[in-house]
């Protein structure tokens, strides 16, 4: 028998505790709607507006660079790419191949949008073909009907007028890559390339990326559940990047260009008065449109395997022995520290002897100069004077003087493609080779040989600042930033002056650069100039033998070296001039300064500027 009661109490309490499920249920699902409807509503309303409204960055037109009297030095110029939106067009094959009748489309270009599209969204845009020419927009336009889905998409890309004429100064732009990239995201600069696909690389574009890049606009887009635009809500315009104006002189650019003639070698022009650069030339050099849209391998081969090495800036990356042109210096310390005095004079055979050592150091000028004061020995290029002064100054008090002047050290120029030269001390000898200080190191160093490297840019700064009687300035490129409403001078860098004993050694100096002028080509040149040449030994020859250029290499010839400022008087120019393996300064060199000269100081319209 069933017992109705027991079973009447199972069932009440099974529905009871059901009941009780139901309602917490119940409870539960109306406290997360109450959570979501009422709590949460302003965050889940902002996620579902974030879901519909796409931001599109918008990349800014890059700043313009001028020279100092406003010529264009770097543009922004249209290019325009061949673009297709896949819903549009049925067969994409055969509109391909008709397409092709019109403008060339490559196999590898029709290959690589085919794998694309794969891949990607059939009602966003897809680029076929770059670099269209405006003959081929021209072609497409008139043809466009017969196309539906395709059009063209124009865009701004860096372009260098002047091709390799400036490739050392302003650097190019490139493609953004990962080490680019993460560069960007160390700086929290990231944000603003979003739209960016170019970043400056070298030079002045990389230096001043900052200031020409500009900041990124964007678009605020309503979008479907699929990403398709539906609307645009807002839209922000970009803020294009400054304009700079640089010290450069567009002209005497040229000028040393053309007087270098694709040999080796470099032409550095200073204005003594704030350190600004008036022509930074390197030789050969190379066109950076090339990187702008991509070199290829095998062009980008041929330069870094180039035994003139063209992507090297030779001013301020170039090493080379001063030779002569620091003996001014080496005089100016003689002086100051009164090891010598303006009437102190030196026999010189055609050799000199450190005292107790058989071997001789000859002179230039085998047969020698007889007797000789500061003003001859600079004047004749005396190299036996020098070797005696630096015997008797020492490398210590050398190394210690150059380093006011610069050398050993970056001179700070707004690019950062610079080395630092070497000028050597006994310090650096025990740290680079672990060997002792030597007299006979002393002796070359005498004659800016030996260790003793420097940069052009080195060079010509370190004349500026005998030019000047000390004071000194950083050399800079940048003389001006412009933006739409406002312009803005540079801020010239001047540094702690030269200070010397007695200022009236500054005098002996240029007084004898001067001479040497007159002794040279610059005689008739209707202005006052100073100068010193010099010419480097790439390589040692033996104490007894000859150096005889047509018999070695050329690569291991002499370099030619000068240095030269004018006017003397009030000097707005100095030059310093470094032609690879072409032998005599004064005869290679020479006619190079003197042409750049005149072309600065004797230009028809001329002005100090």
């Amino acid at each position: 028998m069933h017992d109705h009661a027991a079973e009447a109490s199972l069932f009440k309490r099974r529905a009871i505790f059901t009941f009780v499920c139901v309602v917490i249920l119940l409870g539960i699902l109306l406290g997360n709607l109450y959570q979501l409807q009422i709590l949460s509503f302003k965050d889940y309303q902002i996620r579902s507006n974030d879901n519909r409204i796409r931001v599109v960055p918008v990349a800014p037109s890059r700043g313009l660079i001028y020279d100092r009297h406003g010529q264009l030095l770097a543009e922004n110029q249209p290019f325009y790419s061949l673009e297709l939106i896949p819903e549009k067009v049925k067969d994409i094959s055969a509109a391909l191949d008709e397409l092709s009748k019109v403008i060339d489309i490559s196999t590898d270009e029709r290959e690589k949008l085919l794998e694309s599209l794969k891949y990607h969204r059939r009602f966003k845009p897809i680029t076929i073909k770059n670099r269209l020419s405006e003959t081929q927009v021209a072609e497409f336009s008139v043809n466009q009907h017969r196309f539906p889905g395709f059009s063209i998409d124009a865009g701004l890309k860096r372009y260098y007028p002047h091709a390799g004429l400036l490739t050392h100064v302003l650097g190019y732009v490139g493609r953004i890559n990962n080490r680019d990239q993460l560069a960007l995201q160390a700086n929290g600069e990231w944000p603003n390339y979003a739209a960016t696909k170019d970043i400056g690389k070298q030079g002045i574009e990389k230096f001043y990326e900052s200031l020409l890049h500009g900041k990124p606009g964007h678009l605020e887009e309503e979008v479907n559940n699929r990403g398709r635009t539906i609307r645009t809500l807002k839209s922000v315009a970009p803020e294009p990047g400054q304009d700079i104006y640089l010290t450069l002189d567009l002209q005497l650019q040229k000028k040393a260009m053309e007087l270098l003639a694709g040999r080796r070698g470099s032409i550095v022009a200073i204005d003594p008065r704030d350190g600004g650069i008036l022509a930074m030339v390197s030789s050969p050099t190379y066109d950076p449109n090339q990187f702008v849209h991509g070199i290829s391998s095998k062009a980008y081969s041929e330069l870094l395997n180039s035994r003139s090495r063209p992507l090297i800036n030779r001013a301020t990356q170039g090493q080379y022995a001063p030779a002569s042109t620091v003996k001014p210096h080496i005089a100016l310390l003689g002086l100051d520290d009164k090891v010598v005095t303006p009437k102190t004079r030196v026999w010189d055979p055609g050799f000199w002897q450190i005292p107790g050592v058989e071997r001789k150091y000859r002179d230039w000028k085998r047969w020698g100069h007889g007797w000789v004061d500061v003003n001859g020995a600079i004047v004749h290029s005396c190299d036996t004077y020098f070797y005696d002064l630096a015997y008797k100054t020492g490398i210590d008090k050398i190394s210690n003087f150059m380093t006011q002047f610069g050398f050993g050290e970056r001179t700070g120029v707004d690019i950062f493609e610079e080395s630092a030269g070497n000028m050597p001390s006994r310090d650096w000898k025990r740290l680079r080779y672990n060997q002792p200080w030597y007299i006979g190191d002393t002796i070359s160093v005498g004659i800016g040989q030996g260790y003793w490297t420097t940069t052009p840019l080195q060079l010509a700064n370190a004349t500026a600042i005998l030019a000047n009687k000390g004071e000194r300035f950083v050399p800079h490129l940048l003389k001006t930033i412009k933006n739409d409403t406002v312009q803005v001078n540079s801020p010239i860098d001047k540094m702690p002056p030269v200070v010397i004993k007695d200022p009236k050694n500054w005098d002996i100096i240029n007084e004898a650069m001067k001479d040497t002028a007159h002794k040279s080509r610059f005689i008739d040149a209707g202005y006052n100039a100073a100068m010193k040449t010099g010419t480097a030994q790439v390589f040692s020859v033996a104490e007894d033998e000859k150096y005889d250029a047509d018999t070695i290499d050329e690569h291991l010839r002499d370099n030619a070296l000068i240095v030269a400022y004018a006017p003397y008087e009030a000097p707005t120019i100095v030059l310093a001039v470094v032609l690879e393996n072409a032998g005599w300064g004064g005869v290679n060199a020479g006619p190079v300064a003197r042409a750049l000269l005149d072309e600065y100081i004797l230009r028809d319209n001329w002005e100090p500027k």
